[in-house]
């Protein structure tokens, strides 16, 4: 049973590579932009960046997800953000992670075993494909704040890095790989 967390800034192609991805290896996909809050979708169309209040019960809710198709099994894709450590470790941990919360059940807080795929690529470049995109909630304007809230994944977090200045099936097979030989 595989969880992959497919992460990077907005513009970096989760979405695409992320449900790729699952479609080829015939696994569930979500994408995070749907669990967003209609107040968290407002404020980044209006251009305002949201904080770590904002994303907190959003990410727990992702947690949620991700430990549902654990228990069940069933192994998922999640294109997420997932911009800060502490945020990889909400996705990994839960609300635990952040110290508030005592289960009942003591496996519910066993942390999950998730490969982040950081995509990683220049902001130019990046920005190129966030100016083409059309009806999305997140605007240009915002591509800034995104890198400086970027604290790329480090050991001993489980992650890979993949380049963006790769084509979509190289993508796509890299992440392939890094699943099925690790």
């Amino acid at each position: 049973m595989v969880l992959v967390v497919v992460m990077g800034v907005s513009g970096s192609g989760k979405t695409t590579i992320g449900s790729r991805l699952a479609a080829k290896l015939g696994w569930k996909f979500y994408d995070a932009d749907d669990y967003h809050s209609p107040e968290n979708k407002k404020k980044m169309a209006a251009g305002i960046p949201l904080n770590d209040e904002d994303r907190i019960p959003w990410l727990c809710a992702l947690h949620d997800i991700l430990r549902r198709e654990e228990s069940s099994r069933q192994d998922a894709v999640l294109a997420c953000s997932a911009l800060k450590k502490i945020y990889r470790h909400i996705l990994v941990s839960g609300a635990s992670a952040i110290g508030n919360t005592q289960s009942e059940n003591p496996g519910e807080n066993a942390a999950l075993n998730i490969l982040f795929v950081h995509l990683d690529g220049p902001t130019d470049l990046i920005a190129r494909r966030l100016e083409k995109r059309r009806g999305h909630f997140m605007p240009l304007k915002l591509l800034q704040s995104q890198f400086d809230a970027l604290e790329p994944p480090t050991a001993p977090e489980n992650f890979i890095t993949v380049s963006l200045e790769k084509s979509l099936p190289e993508i796509v097979l890299e992440i392939e790989k890094a699943i099925f030989s690790g």
